[in-house]
């Protein structure tokens, strides 16, 4: 019994430091998850203070020693994220925005300008000189041929213009740019061949030259910046809109009569110096009627451009 119980004293006193050892493990082990509940809880306001803008500092010299020597010794740092440094303190960047686009930029209006009513205008402008050499020529039967092909493709570029809705804001600025370009090659060449009175032609011309003049100005502050000769005459770039007045309507119908009839006189067997004289005092009036209905902006609409007001 003596020996046994010597023996089992002897083991007691063995296991008494590795009990001590494992009840000290232990103890740091409940310690350790103390102190990382605490740093979980200290991240968690962290990232708080990330949010409204404050700048906390972090790190790992707050610990306890013994979660410090564990922390250090299995550092977890997810796959996905940057490692910290444990000194180093976490400040948020301060938020950038995005700077607005200059304003070279931004939208603008484009169109194509290659339309077929368009190319009929333009033809139209092209035959200009050549019914100007007829008239001084006094082949009057060639004029005639040249102002009725005129008229005829006058109609037709519009209804093309209507019927398959190819309109564009070059068409609406060329369209008028061609019947004046017309009017003024038949006023001068008339007039100069003595069929026209001098007085009513430098009248014509004076209200046309001053609706030339017209036109520059609000393309130039129709424009959207920056305005640059390139871009003042890129015709796919429309700004302002030409829209004829009523009497501005009657007065080129009125003024074409005149001139083809005017034209075609010489041709005929019997005078018409009544009729024409008549007419004549009717587009003077008209002429300075219509000069008048374009002041203001009346008859030009400035576009609007995405992103931008009007003037």
């Amino acid at each position: 019994m003596a020996p046994a119980l010597h023996s089992r004293g002897l083991l007691l006193a063995m296991e008494l430091p590795y009990r001590h050892t494992v009840l000290q493990l232990r103890s740091q082990i409940v310690q350790v998850r103390i102190r990382s509940h605490h740093v979980a809880r200290q991240l968690s306001s962290r990232k708080t203070c990330l949010q409204i803008g404050s700048r906390p500092t972090l790190s790992l010299a707050t610990l306890s020693p013994i979660s410090t020597r564990y922390y250090s010794q299995k550092p977890v740092v997810p796959n996905d994220k940057p490692s910290i440094p444990a000194s180093s303190s976490i400040e948020p960047k301060p938020a950038t925005s995005i700077p607005p686009l200059p304003a070279s930029d931004e939208a603008e209006l484009h169109e194509s300008p290659y339309t077929l009513p368009n190319a009929l205008t333009l033809a139209r402008i092209i035959a200009c000189p050549f019914l100007g050499y007829t008239i001084v020529q006094g082949d009057f039967a060639w004029a005639t041929g040249i102002l009725f092909a005129s008229g005829v493709s006058d109609w037709l570029d519009g209804w093309l213009a209507r019927r398959y809705n190819s309109r564009s804001v070059l068409g609406s600025i060329l369209d008028p740019a061609a019947d004046k370009a017309l009017m003024t090659t038949l006023v001068g060449t008339l007039a100069w061949s003595g069929l026209l009175p001098l007085p009513l032609a430098i009248l014509i011309f004076g209200r046309d030259l001053g609706l030339s003049i017209s036109a520059f100005y609000f393309r130039f502050i129709s424009l959207p910046k920056p305005r640059t000769l390139k871009r003042y005459f890129d015709v796919s770039i429309p700004s302002a809109e030409v829209k004829p007045t009523q009497i501005s309507k009657i007065n080129t119908a009125l003024q074409l009569l005149l001139m083809g009839l005017t034209t075609v006189s010489p041709l005929l067997g019997y005078s018409l110096a009544g009729p024409l004289q008549a007419l004549q005092w009717t587009v003077a009036g008209t002429t300075i009627w219509s000069g008048f209905s374009y002041l203001g902006r009346s008859g030009v609409k400035i576009l609007k451009q995405p992103g931008k007001k009007l003037l």
